[in-house]
Parts: C-alpha cells; structure tokens; sequence
C-alpha cells in the first residue's frame, strides 16, 4: 500500500470542496503509471499484448458508439478476444471516501463515469488494492433516482430500484460493468492533498471480461459525469513516454496545463476541438489528410470529415495504442508505405497488424529509416510522427504498420497514445481548443 501512496504525490495545498457548489481551481500534476510498469514482458510482447487490447478497445468504443448513432455495425462478440483492459491506458492511483481507500484507476478519456470496485457488488474482477469499502467511508451516499446525476446520465441500461441508480455499461466484445451510482470524496495526494466531495461516481464491477489488477476507471471525456464536466475543469494535458519504454508520463490539469510553461522540441500548434451532434464521448479534431514524408495522399478530406448525423470524423484517444484510419485513408497510407519501405512483405501474419515488413537477420527496426507521417488539420496545423509513433516491432525480424482500418464504415478515425508518444497535447475545454507539441516527455 506504501508504494500506491507514493504515487498519490502532489505540490499543491490541501483544499475541501463540495463539487456540486463551490468552483475553485483543480491545479494538479502527477505522473501516470505505464500499462506495463513493472511486467516482465519483453519489448516485443508489449506491443503484441497492447495491440490486441488496442482492437479490443476500438471494438468496444464502435460497438457503445453503434448504439448511440443506431447503427449495430458488424462486431460481435466473436470477433475481438476479451482483452485486460488496463493493457490499454495509464493509470493513476486515488484516494476515494473518508479515510481514503487507494485505489488505482486506468486514465480514459473515452469514457464518462468515474467508477471503482466495490464491496456493495461483490465484484468478480480481481485487482491489487483491497477493494473499496463504502461501509468503512463517513462521506458515502447513494444517489437517488431523482438527482440531476441520474436523470443526465446516459448508460447502456438504467434501472430505479428502491430509489437507486442502478446502471450498466456494455462495451461490446462481451466486456460489461454495472453498478450504482454514488457520490463519494475523492483524494488526489498525500502530504499535501486535495480532497474533492460530492462527487459523482460508479460503486461497480465489471461484471465480465478484465482490468487487470487495477480498480476501475476514471473518465475524463466531454459527457456530464466525467471528472472534467462535474468539477468545471477548464483544461488538462498530458504528455506520454514512449511506451516500449515503459516509463511514467505526466499529466496536468488547470494552471499546471500549459503548454508554454514546458521546454519543447518545436511548435506549439493548435486545433478546434469539434461538437459531435450526436454523442459525447469523444473529443473529436478537424483531420482534413496525410502525407508519408513530403508526398500528400491522395486522401478526400470529406472522408475523413465529421457527418452531420454524427458518424465519422477523428478522434483523440488516450487507450489505443493503434492509430486507425477510415477505409479511403487506409488504403492509400498502406499503399504509399508499400512504394517507399525497401523491405520485402512479411509472408507470415502476424495478429492484429494488417502490414507486416521482414527485416534482415540480426537487425531491429532501429535500423529502418522511414520518412515520418503527417497528419494535417483544418487551418495548417500538422502533426509530425517519427517512425516510433507509427511503426511496431511485435517480433524480433518484423516491422508492423501500427496503424489499422476502422472496424466499421461509421466509426471514427483514431489517433491513438503512441501517435501521441513524445506529444505535449492540451485539451482547452473551456474554449474548445486542442493544443499540441512534440516534447520528451520524460523530461518534464
């Protein structure tokens, strides 16, 4: 436990707050851990368990997606292996109820509902921390069926039994959490902490599939029950390490966000961020094309555009280590990478990836020059991606295209954690603004 209350570090002063009444400033940074901090996995393995969970994940966000716009797409259940769910994002550990109870949360800005394991529901899922006990918390309260957090949130199925909140969350691939919904204190820090009330929360399980040791999730997307909407956050940034490095990344919200306030290693640039008129889930950025070094892609912006009904579009993505491209982007990236990687095709598949190089005997991907990916949004914003933020090495002698189809002609285009390695990125919600930069990022 001693080694989780470390993580809880922060250079703040110690502030309470009621979230539901009181605005203050959330000024906050800590490191996130890696998804594979600590493992034994060899490089390789890393990036074949985080490609499958990569798909996994895309799978379960089209399918929620799906359900949303009306349209059931061709996934099912058959088609992704379950995968650990904390294989997919960084995780940051919290104190919740008075005392705080640790407990480590995976970092997911594509999901709303803060929630954790809990007593209350038996869970079945198996984590690190001793699962959170309401019954030991003096700041501990049901919602009820009538408060504005139920009424406004949106779940697969909601349910009022006995004046609770009941809710459950299907994200495809057979993977499901439900609980109740609750408010509850949250601590970030130890020696110098802020403790937040009257936050709205998950006390759930996931009902099937795995976290992976960790205890729940903490959503950080636009919706209305996510940390950012309840506590008026007005921005946060993060900035991810390299992730076969397995090192810890920073994040920031309030103050502490700004990009300016960090040495960089070129331009800041900055984006809108786009409304979908749909749903809430994501964070969506104006992609409008690609170029493979200097040479532009024959690429329709319009395929790549946000539709009117909502499908479509490109989004930002905290989980996916895969980036992935609508089926016209796809194909001419793929077909350009082909022209200009001077390796032979790998004639063994490999899981997962749908472009695989063979590289000479005794030789890693190190060795490989690749011009880098350019991704162009509306108003001359490009973002430029190095070899690492795009190529994989998920077997000794194999070079992997990390970037993949979309799994369904709606879903969005996803730029995904390891596009966004070495990335300072800032998400400016309160002005709708997406800044970022290229950073090391292990030496902020």
């Amino acid at each position: 436990m001693a080694r989780h209350l470390h993580l809880l570090r922060l250079l703040c002063l110690a502030v309470v707050v009621t979230a539901a009444r009181a605005m203050f400033h959330f000024n906050f940074g800590n490191d996130l851990g890696h998804p594979f901090g600590g493992s034994s996995y060899t490089r390789h393995e890393i990036w074949r368990r985080a490609a499958l969970a990569s798909k996994a994940r895309v799978a379960r966000q089209t399918a929620r997606l799906g359900k949303v716009l009306g349209k059931s797409g061709d996934i099912s259940a058959a088609d992704v292996t379950i995968s650990p769910y904390a294989d997919q994002g960084h995780w940051l550990t919290v104190g919740i109820g008075t005392p705080p109870q640790p407990s480590k949360l995976i970092i997911d800005i594509g999901s709303g509902l803060t929630w954790t394991q809990c007593k209350l529901l038996s869970p079945m899922a198996r984590q690190l921390e001793p699962l959170y006990d309401p019954g030991k918390s003096s700041s501990f309260s049901l919602l009820p069926c009538s408060s504005k957090q139920c009424q406004e949130a949106v779940f697969t199925n909601k349910s009022c039994t006995n004046n609770k909140c009941l809710y459950e969350n299907d994200y495809g691939s057979n993977v499901k959490a439900s609980g109740v919904l609750a408010s509850e204190t949250f601590t970030f820090g130890v020696h110098r902490n802020v403790s937040l009330s009257a936050l709205a929360f998950g006390c759930g399980k996931l009902s099937s599939g795995s976290i992976a040791g960790a205890s729940g999730i903490m959503g950080l997307s636009p919706s209305p029950l996510s940390l950012i909407t309840q506590l008026s956050i007005p921005r946060f940034s993060y900035c991810f390490t390299p992730f076969a490095e397995r090192k810890t990344s920073p994040l920031m919200f309030g103050a502490k966000a700004d990009l300016s306030k960090y040495k960089t290693a070129g331009p800041i640039q900055t984006i809108s961020i786009l409304r979908n008129p749909v749903e809430d889930i994501y964070y969506y950025v104006p992609l409008v094309g690609l170029s493979l070094g200097t040479k532009r892609l024959d690429v329709p912006a319009a395929s790549l555009a946000l539709k009117p009904d909502g499908t479509g579009g490109t989004v930002v993505d905290s989980g996916t280590t895969m980036a992935n491209l609508v089926e016209p982007a796809f194909k001419e990236l793929k077909k350009a990478v082909l022209e200009t990687v001077k390796l032979p095709v790998a004639n063994r598949t490999v899981e997962e990836y749908q472009l695989c190089f063979a590289l000479p005997r005794g030789v890693s991907m190190d060795k490989v020059q690749t011009p880098p990916l350019r991704l162009h949004f509306d108003g001359g914003a490009e973002m430029v991606l190095p070899r690492d933020n795009f190529f994989q090495e998920p077997s000794p002698e194999l070079m992997c295209l990390a970037v993949v189809q979309t799994p369904d002609s709606f879903a969005p285009s996803v730029i995904g954690n390891v596009q966004q390695q070495n990335m300072h990125v800032l998400y400016d919600v309160g002005n709708r603004k997406f800044s970022f930069a290229p950073t090391q990022c292990d030496q902020l």
